[in-house]
């Protein structure tokens, strides 16, 4: 039994197939449709399941051999938040569930960055596909925008300090994967401020009952802020009558009273 009990544990995922379900709310906003991918109802609140579970799945047997070691001498296994192979393979299950839903393409996928992890993972998943010519609306705010600054530098960017009140995207320097994930896939870097995820917040909320961290607000923000309205205005993003996605990343780490402060900190209405 021990075996087969850890054989099951190796074999089935942490994480759970999320629902992806048209907003009529965010759909008349943008004047497309508009899909969400609510990784927020993960068990643990957060896409970060997906490849940390993975992660861990790999390295069981390590593990669990250290495990019992640690009683006599010392050795962790560091599993980093969003800096591994095997969080990026996690991570990719998405865009499978994705095509299963889907059937085609959709028109963009649009996501938080933060440390990276979930950018690399979709970009993973998306070439697995064979959906390399969807683009990536990377999404952050300012003062977390680590990302974005490697991208006009051309090279990595360590910020300061974090500065934003999405602390969730609080990486100051994002996975190197970032900056080769740029040149695989077309993505279309874009910073919102405070104000405008944490507005996003609170739109969410109204039109859905769902609470997010201004982290997702970032990404939430692509349409309520009209984003995806200018990038198409630009020409550098081309959807015609195409559906778009939206990852809803989580949203553990807020409660109403603190979005109301948030709120009241950043002058929302």
């Amino acid at each position: 039994m021990e075996g087969a009990s850890a054989e099951r544990v190796r074999v089935e995922p942490f994480h759970r197939v999320t629902p992806l379900l048209e907003s009529w709310a965010l759909s008349r906003v943008a004047g497309m449709p508009v899909f969400l991918k609510y990784e927020n109802v993960q068990p643990a609140g957060s896409f970060k399941i997906r490849g940390i579970g993975h992660f861990c799945q790999q390295v069981w047997d390590e593990a669990n051999t250290r495990a019992q070691e640690l009683a006599t001498r010392d050795g962790w296994v560091n599993v980093s938040p969003f800096d591994h192979p095997l969080i990026w393979e996690g991570h990719a299950s998405l865009v499978r569930e994705l095509r299963e839903s889907l059937g085609t393409p959709p028109g963009a996928v649009v996501l938080s960055v933060g440390g990276g992890g979930l950018l690399a993972g979709v970009t993973a998943g998306l070439l697995e596909v064979g959906w390399p010519q969807v683009p990536i609306v990377a999404m952050e705010t300012r003062g977390a925008h680590s990302f974005n600054a490697a991208l006009q530098a051309g090279r990595l960017v360590t910020l300061p300090d974090i500065t934003s009140v999405a602390r969730s995207l609080g990486a100051k320097t994002v996975a190197a994967r970032t900056l080769e994930c740029a040149k695989e896939c077309e993505i279309l870097s874009e910073v919102v401020e405070d104000r405008e995820a944490v507005s996003a917040v609170q739109r969410f909320l109204d039109d859905e009952r769902m609470l997010v961290e201004p982290a997702c607000g970032a990404a939430l923000a692509a349409v309520y802020s009209g984003i995806l309205g200018r990038l198409q205005a630009e020409g550098r993003l081309r959807l015609a009558h195409a559906s778009i996605v939206v990852i809803v990343c989580g949203g553990n780490n807020i409660s109403n009273q603190q979005l109301q402060e948030l709120k009241t900190q950043l002058g929302c209405s």
